[in-house]
């Protein structure tokens, strides 16, 4: 008789799609592998339109279901949809600093984050012709004092059926306190986890894939830190692409995407899920 436990099923999601043309690309190319089942698309981003949707669309279908959610952004160097929009910094949203310490001081107006997060649903809907299968944000920012609860009700009206991501993580407490950036996102997840519940919309049970890209790291060490112990219906992110130029006029992280892209890619990554066992089908 067997007595294996069944695989935990996860979902493994490329944020950023609609950054740059070789951001979606690769995520592409690593959904047609079966190597992700899910992405989330910024629609301020700089590479969305309609053939880069048709494109994702195609290549989603062809799979194993894939989910595609929106990749909520309030922070420069994007711009809002909503022309009303404060406060900002030379016409684009503030940089992730300033957001986030205009959070903790209260100094947001939560009526102009919901009515721009009710655009950028609005227009996910117009690209894919349906509301998103989940939201998170772009550099967490869906986790911050002073956007969450805005962001809840915007994904409520909007999106009903959706789930939403929380970044906290399931780890003994001597890990966490090693790791100051997810220790960051934990606290703020904790309150987010909690107004999510009282609003009835479910999020993923947890959370792995942040670490610091600077430091260009080994992704696929990383990758098995992010597997080990992860439970049913929990989430990685990851940043997979290709450089381009417009990438690299938009975002620090550049060559790690193809780092991240390359071992995602690789006959090494398969090996990983089997030996944590957890399953993207």
């Amino acid at each position: 008789m067997n007595d294996a436990a069944p695989p935990r099923r996860i979902w493994l999601c490329a944020d950023d799609y609609g950054l740059a043309e070789g951001v979606n690309r690769a995520i592409r190319d690593l959904i047609g592998r079966g190597r992700l089942n899910a992405t989330s698309v910024m629609v301020v981003g700089a590479a969305i339109g309609r053939a880069e949707v048709a494109a994702l669309q195609e290549v989603a279908a062809a799979s194993p279901r894939c989910a595609i959610g929106l990749h909520a952004t309030l922070t420069a160097p994007f711009r809002p949809l909503t022309m009303h929009f404060r406060p900002v910094d030379g016409g684009l949203f503030l940089p992730f600093p300033k957001l986030l310490r205009a959070g903790l001081l209260r100094r947001l107006d939560s009526e102009m984050i919901e009515d721009e997060l009710a655009a950028q649903l609005a227009a996910f809907k117009d690209l894919f012709g349906r509301a998103p299968d989940f939201v998170d944000g772009h550099q967490h920012t869906q986790l911050f004092p002073g956007v969450r609860d805005a962001f809840l009700r915007a994904v409520k009206e909007a999106a009903p059926s959706a789930w939403v991501r929380q970044c906290g993580r399931r780890k003994p407490l001597g890990q966490l306190l090693s790791e100051p950036k997810a220790l960051v996102l934990d606290v703020l997840s904790a309150q987010f986890r909690k107004r999510a519940a009282h609003a009835k919309i479910p999020c993923n049970p947890a959370f792995a894939g942040a670490y610091d890209f600077s430091k260009e790291p080994d992704f696929s060490v990383l990758m098995g830190q992010f597997l080990e112990g992860l439970p049913e219906g929990g989430l990685v992110m990851c940043h997979p692409g290709f450089v381009d130029e417009t990438l690299e006029g938009l975002d620090p992280l550049t060559t790690q995407r193809e780092a991240e892209h390359a071992f995602l890619a690789s006959d090494r990554f398969p090996t990983l899920p089997a030996a944590n066992n957890v399953t993207l089908s």
